[in-house]
């Protein structure tokens, strides 16, 4: 899974969110890293739609302006969750070879 579409789902793990909210949310979680435009964001969630990950949760019109809110389903929940398992390994082989290279304090 690319980084982009686990922030997305990780975004969404809170509760249902606009595009903006998202973009927002994406930002603060990887510290500024990634910066998705509105373009980029709505073909991911088209895609993740697609893939039965996310779903719409509403539309409510604000200042005049559409808004879609979407969340997780089930299948959404279930990917994120793998992808943090499989993250979680790769960063506890990493750690435990990253060891080997400090000395050794007595």
């Amino acid at each position: 899974m690319r980084e982009p579409t686990y922030l997305i789902l990780t975004a969404l793990a809170s509760g249902p969110r606009y595009g903006y909210a998202i973009i927002q949310d994406v930002g603060e979680l990887s510290g500024g890293r990634t910066s998705l435009l509105p373009g980029t964001l709505y073909t991911a969630l088209d895609r993740l739609a697609a893939e039965g990950l996310v779903e719409l949760d509403r539309e409510e019109t604000v200042d005049g302006r559409l808004r879609r809110y979407y969340r997780l389903t089930p299948g959404g929940v279930t990917a994120l969750e793998a992808e943090t398992a499989r993250m979680r390994r790769l960063t506890t082989a990493a750690e435990t070879r990253l060891r080997t290279l400090r000395p050794q304090t007595a």
